[in-house]
């Protein structure tokens, strides 16, 4: 097996704070904590002999109430280094020997999702040549029979009153081919069924996922491997040709490999909830508290370093990056048993948002709200636009009702800005042409009613 490449990416920690910024307001403090820990791992590939397989991740817990960033934080480093990342929730997991899923299925999962990305980029890689092969395979289905074989269809694609060389009739279609003058034809192509979405569904008991895993794939070559004819339009039996000889020209069993080494050298799993797996120390040792212990220790040997059979070979976790978080509302940190504590050295805490965060979250990301909005009505022809006053009201609002009522961060955002609009969204396809501009004065008017409502509904059953 050939050494493990290194993360893709060589950027700072300063460049890496600059890129989480673009997507992630405030919360610098966790951001510079990922942003070490991305680095350690380019600086870990550089270390020479035997002292490199003993430098592990130091993994991080998050804290913090819920829509403050911590998902996202994890999600944007995880692209930044094109590494595979997976969120997996802490309470789903149950106790091995209980229903429920046991925790090295989100190893599995990570190891499925690396297999699926670098599945991706070599099938991009090679497509030049799949796409060649693809135009040759539909230029053989669009071409007329042989003369000998049959009489050729007047108006069919090749078919002249003077005679021509199958060259030249082969050069005529593929010019035709690639000036698009044959994308409304229909062609019958006969074409091998994808392997991505299998229908079949296996159930089996927990720790023995994997064995399901096989059995599917086991049927799916026994039973759906059989290539089938349809009829479809010209463009979509290119695409189709294409992904076929593209899968025909990658090594399968040199993909696993390196999705393998990819999780175990780059793999991120962002764990979250992880608070409600906390014993708290108040409480009576017994019932779901002995359960929460249980998976505790469960996941203990995932993040200290083990290997966990998948069905593209064992995967090592010993430098996986874990990130957990929590709110941490109940519980705290300390009440995780000590062993799993020390396995996450890094505690970073992120700061609930006020009015000033809301306002800029609104308008600085590069995937704002905003912009997402203005981009929708562009699609039915409505031009919007913010102005920093209505802005503002809209961050008040938001600030107000989580004060209120649940504090759910950022989230809130989200309620405000789909009553906001509400209308606009309806009446969108009718106004083909217009402008609208959201200020302080719209803002009030739409929405001088949600705050009433919100103090209703805590009184309705």
């Amino acid at each position: 097996m050939s050494a493990p490449e290194a993360p893709r990416l060589s950027l700072t920690p300063r460049e890496i704070v600059s890129e989480l910024d673009r997507y992630v307001v405030g919360q610098r403090e966790a951001k510079r904590a990922v942003a070490i820990a991305l680095r350690n791992r380019w600086r870990r590939q550089r270390v020479r002999g035997e002292l490199r397989d003993e430098i592990s991740p130091k993994n991080i817990i998050m804290i913090g109430p819920t829509g403050v960033g911590k998902t996202e934080i994890a999600r944007r480093l995880a692209k930044l280094a094109h590494a595979p990342f997976i969120k997996v929730e802490a309470s789903k997991f149950t106790e091995v020997g209980y229903v429920g899923r046991d925790v090295e299925s989100m190893v599995r999962d990570l190891a499925d999702l690396a297999v699926r990305m670098e599945t991706a980029e070599q099938k991009a890689a090679v497509m030049e040549r799949a796409q060649e092969r693809a135009e040759e395979r539909l230029l053989d289905a669009l071409l007329p029979q042989p003369a000998s074989a049959a009489p050729a269809t007047p108006g069919a694609p090749g078919a002249d009153s003077t005679p021509q060389s199958a060259g030249e009739t082969r050069a005529k279609l593929r010019r035709m081919l690639r000036d698009g003058k044959l994308d409304g034809r229909e062609v019958e192509v006969e074409v091998a069924p994808t392997r991505d979405a299998p229908s079949l569904s296996v159930l089996t008991p927990q720790g023995l996922e994997e064995m399901g895993a096989q059995m599917r794939d086991l049927i799916g070559d026994l039973f759906g491997g059989r290539s089938r004819k349809r009829r479809m339009k010209v463009p979509a039996a290119l695409a189709a040709f294409a992904s076929e000889e593209a899968g025909k020209l990658v090594d399968s069993d040199a993909i696993r490999e390196r999705a393998v080494q990819r999780v175990e050298q780059g793999g991120i799993v962002f764990l979250d909830e992880v608070d409600k797996v906390a014993a708290r120390a108040d409480a009576a040792r017994g019932g779901p508290d002995i359960s929460r212990e249980g998976v505790q220790r469960d996941l203990l040997p995932i993040v200290e370093g083990s290997t966990v059979q998948t069905r593209h070979g064992p995967v090592r976790t010993d430098h996986i990056l874990f990130i957990a978080a929590g709110a941490f509302h109940a519980a705290k940190p300390a009440d995780l048993i000590p062993e799993l504590q020390g396995r996450f050295p890094i505690r970073v805490e992120l700061e609930s948002l006020g009015r000033g965060d809301f306002a800029r979250i609104l308008t600085e990301p590069k995937n704002s709200l905003v912009r997402q909005y203005q981009a929708l009505l562009e699609t039915e022809d409505v031009k919007l636009s913010f102005t920093e006053e209505g802005a503002q009201a809209i961050a008040a609002i938001a600030a107000q009702l989580n004060e209120r009522g649940n504090d759910i961060g950022a989230r809130r955002l989200h309620t405000v800005m789909e009553r906001l609009l509400d209308e606009l969204s309806f009446t969108a396809p009718d106004r083909g042409g217009a402008s609208l501009q959201v200020d302080a004065e719209f803002v009030q008017e739409r929405l001088a009613g949600l705050l009433r409502d919100e103090d209703i509904s805590r009184y309705i059953l």
